[in-house]
């Protein structure tokens, strides 16, 4: 029942917020984000002491088709479920900031709807109750990219994400039913088939169904997070999209894509992704390097950190295709320092362009006069999203280079540039807009308030967290990252 209440507690929530106006909406929102988070933690727990036996939930949807509504939490989910409670209330806050936002209450509605989508995603156990929250998490922010957004360019934006969405959704869609056909009845049904992710575990595919099946499931994942050359939604959506909205896609929503592939792409095709292994490798390697080369080109800020988070992206999936141990540890503590990581600089990015009304760097300079605190947090996102020691995008990233490594000495030297490409744009980026020579905002600027402080208080003691103690996280996902090596066959 806890796995139950962390999925759906949001969407009662959501549902509650049409009723409430104004400041109670607000109250209302974050409360419901607040407690979220707390039972998440409450099954973290429990989670640890006594395994993930009481947070399953295995209910009959589709008897006749063997499909149950089967939720389940283990220690990949948790660090995926923490990360989203985690991260909703100071997204919600971020919108909190925004008055000129029309119907406020809608929107805090949908960031929470989304919130069940995401959590449904991270949680199922059946594979298509799998595709129906993954299609669940694309209608809100659909809507909060779009009709919050005051770009001119909106509804061209938001169709061309939609549509490359939905149309990587279906392919996933009809290799599940391919699946879903291979398997037998489940044990107690009559079913004659089953979609429950242990039955596709328990596939024995041939070589070459796994191949083109590969490509129907990995087209939904690849989008979503997204690797080369399938990126193309991406700079314009993070970009011209509210904050907020930038920071679900970016923060929770791309992880969805790097989970889909080791929870259900790995373990259910492992001689289809032995046979494009190289390739994925290839496209992943070009991400890192195209993304930060195209970073260091920009000069707004939301969409440099747009193309740092492609190429940051693009190591975690090397290291989950590196098919080695520590590569899918590395790309576990990255998801959750990527997140931490990226929410912060669009926070960052946000600040400065609700003080200034301008994002672009040219027009900033001498900031840090009047704004030491934005200074030094700003500074402590920066020094993690580069990898400094002590820091989690350190720990994520040093795993993901070493998993890389190990599977070419090459495509690991290539990786490796990504650390000395991110010094380059994230300090050229902080030079511009905090130092330099003063412009015109440098003496009227002011510095964070209490709630902006809160945020950024939460954000950095993640970072650190992360950074000292990585093994909070990586305990609860080596079990699972152990099974899915030993069913793609390592």
């Amino acid at each position: 029942m806890l796995t139950a209440f962390l999925v759906f507690f949001p969407l009662a929530a959501a549902l509650l917020l049409h009723f409430a106006k104004g400041g109670a909406a607000r109250a209302l929102a974050l409360g419901a984000a607040l407690l979220e988070f707390v039972v998440a933690v409450f099954a973290a727990i429990s989670f640890v002491r006594t395994g993930s036996a009481g947070l399953d939930l295995n209910l009959n949807w589709i008897p006749s088709a063997g499909i149950n509504f089967h939720l389940g939490i283990d220690g990949l989910s948790l660090c995926l479920v923490l990360l989203t409670t985690f991260l909703v209330p100071i997204i919600l806050l971020t919108a909190f900031r925004h008055e000129e936002y029309e119907n406020p209450g809608a929107f805090y509605a949908l960031v929470l709807f989304m919130q069940t989508g995401l959590l449904g995603v991270f949680t199922a156990m059946d594979a298509f109750v799998f595709y129906f929250f993954w299609e669940v998490a694309l209608i809100p922010i659909y809507f909060l990219a779009g009709a919050w957004s005051r770009s001119d360019r909106r509804i061209q934006i938001t169709f061309k994400f939609f549509l490359y969405t939905i149309i990587g959704s279906l392919f996933m869609l009809a290799g599940f039913v391919y699946l879903y056909l291979q398997t037998g009845p489940a044990a107690g049904s009559s079913a004659a088939h089953s979609s429950d992710i242990q039955a596709f575990y328990a596939l024995k595919l041939s070589a070459s169904e796994q191949s083109w099946l590969f490509w129907l499931v990995f087209a939904a994942f690849a989008v979503k997070m997204p690797i080369f050359p399938f990126h193309t939604w991406q700079p314009d959506t993070y970009t011209e999209s509210p904050t907020p909205a930038t920071m679900l896609l970016s923060g929770i929503m791309l992880k969805m894509g790097i989970y889909g592939c080791l929870r259900w792409l790995l373990p259910v095709v492992p001689l289809g992704v032995s046979q494009w292994q190289q390739l994925v490798m290839v496209l992943a390697i070009i991400g890192i390097v195209y993304g930060a080369i195209i970073a260091i080109r920009q000069r707004d800020m939301k969409r440099l950190i747009a193309y740092s988070s492609l190429s940051h992206v693009g190591l975690m999936i090397a290291g989950v295709f590196s098919l080695q141990a520590i590569g899918l540890q590395g790309a576990v503590v990255q998801m959750l320092a990527h997140g931490v990581n990226v929410v912060g600089m669009f926070l960052v990015a946000d600040a400065i362009e609700r003080r200034t009304g301008s994002r672009y760097m040219p027009d900033l300079g001498g900031l840090t006069r009047r704004t030491p605190l934005l200074s030094v947090c700003f500074l402590v996102m920066l020094l993690s999203t580069v990898a400094l020691p002590l820091t989690g995008g350190f720990v994520g990233e040093f795993l993901l280079l070493a998993g890389v490594y190990q599977f070419n000495m090459w495509a690991g030297a290539v990786a490796g540039l990504t650390i000395i490409f991110s010094a380059v744009y994230l300090l050229r980026m902080y030079q511009r807009t905090m130092l330099g020579p003063d412009s015109t905002y440098s003496e009227t600027i002011t510095d964070l308030g209490g709630t902006e402080l809160v945020m950024f208080g939460a954000l950095i003691v993640l970072v650190f967290w992360l950074g000292l103690f990585p093994g909070t996280f990586l305990r609860l996902s080596e079990p699972v990252t152990s099974q899915i090596l030993t069913l793609v066959g390592r």
